[in-house]
């Protein structure tokens, strides 16, 4: 059928388009007129010329520049069909992911697999005890910087708590990231504070403690309970490391200790062996002569500390309550703080960083030098070292 429509240049075609969409929305959606309720009189611009075209509709319209063409054989049908040209132009929304759902799929996904139990279980429990609880059901895409130090601004505890909470936080983002879903990282501004108490530090015990310790190792009454503390106190191992040492690890004869493997808790009662803490910490110290004689050793393929088994978690604690009610010791026998005091007092009486970093298993000097040497000196010690230097006659 031809085209009996009147052609009109393509500004009016424009200006035809736009004033259609504005009568819609005046007649549809303020109005709530149904458009094929409209007569002809009420809006001119639907007139048709011919009256054979009266029951057909046969329009072109501009949408961005392009020329479309709208057939309808109703006013309604008509304006249903421009409402959908319209809206096709616009770009849909884009799906936005739940933080819970996008952390806890890269927790089980990217990092669980690929670390230490120990590792896995500490993340887990930042995502779960602090980021989730947070952000609940927020988008990432809408996790501003003011959401991320509300976080950290609302959680009790020492820095380094939150500071733990931000390295599993900084990994998710970061993933986030390389997932095109935010432009980057809220944890890299530099407005970002985090704060709170400092961790207490372990300290020592002092040299008469220790002393006390070792002329008193004979009293402890369980041959295992025996072994452990000799190796703990008097040597600079791990926990989890003295309860990796098989008898075989100890060569008398030589006078060496080789550190093989390790025994951890990660879920506390169910011990689990796996290799070293880091490739320096798989290293052969030296063997202390006063503990060999309170050594009972056993087949060389069994653990020093358990038997055929390892040790869980409640069986160590149970341990040094028993050996500090054996030996009358003067405080809680506490595993960290015997590594801390052996290095301590190894720099103190050698001055050699590299000495006790190596001795230690540690991957830096300056890991030694932060967290374990704590020295024994005080501020009367530092002044009597310059009285000493400065005030010596020449000779």
């Amino acid at each position: 059928m031809q085209n009996n429509q009147t052609k009109v240049s393509e500004s009016e075609h424009c200006i035809l388009g736009e004033t259609v969409i504005d009568f819609i929305c005046k007649t549809v959606y303020d109005s709530l007129m149904h458009l094929d309720n409209i007569t002809y009189s009420d809006y001119t611009l639907f007139q048709e010329e011919d009256s054979d075209m009266a029951t057909k509709i046969n329009r072109s319209v501009y949408i961005n520049g392009e020329k479309r063409w709208v057939h309808a054989n109703t006013e309604q049908e008509y304006a249903d069909k421009l409402q959908m040209l319209f809206g096709n132009t616009s770009q849909p929304p884009k799906e936005k992911h739940n933080f819970s759902d996008y952390a806890i799929n890269w927790f089980e996904t990217y990092s669980k697999p690929n670390i230490q139990t120990v590792t896995a279980e500490t993340y887990e429990r930042q995502i779960r005890r602090y980021l989730i609880p947070h952000f609940g059901e927020m988008a990432i895409e809408d996790i501003t910087l003011d959401d991320v130090q509300r976080l950290f601004n609302g959680m009790t505890g020492s820095k380094a708590t939150k500071t733990k909470a931000k390295q599993v936080l900084n990994m998710i983002f970061n993933a986030a990231v390389e997932d095109k879903l935010i432009p980057n990282n809220p944890l890299d501004s530099k407005r970002l504070k985090i704060t709170g108490n400092a961790s207490t530090p372990t300290e020592p015990y002092s040299v008469e403690q220790m002393q006390y310790l070792t002329q008193n190792l004979g009293r402890v009454k369980n041959p295992t309970d025996r072994a452990y503390i000799a190796l703990q106190a008097l040597h600079l191992l791990r926990l989890e490391e003295v309860l990796g040492l098989k008898w075989e690890d100890i060569d008398v004869k030589n006078g060496l200790i080789h550190i093989r493997r390790a025994v951890t808790h990660p879920r506390r009662n169910r011990p689990e062996i796996k290799q070293t803490k880091t490739e320096s910490s798989a290293r052969t110290i030296g063997l202390s002569q006063l503990i060999i004689p309170h050594l009972d050793f056993g087949a060389p393929e069994d653990f020093v500390c358990g038997g055929k088994a390892q040790l869980s978690y409640t069986k160590v604690r149970d341990m040094c309550k028993r050996i500090q009610a054996d030996t009358g010791f003067s405080e809680r026998v506490t595993p960290i703080r015997f590594r801390t005091t052996v290095l301590t007092d190894i720099y103190e009486q050698t001055h050699d960083i590299k000495l006790a970093q190596t001795v230690a298993g540690h991957t830096t000097p300056a890991m030694t030098l932060k967290y374990y040497v704590k020295g024994r000196g005080d501020a009367g010690t530092a002044a009597s070292a310059i009285d000493r230097i400065y005030g010596a006659e020449d000779t």
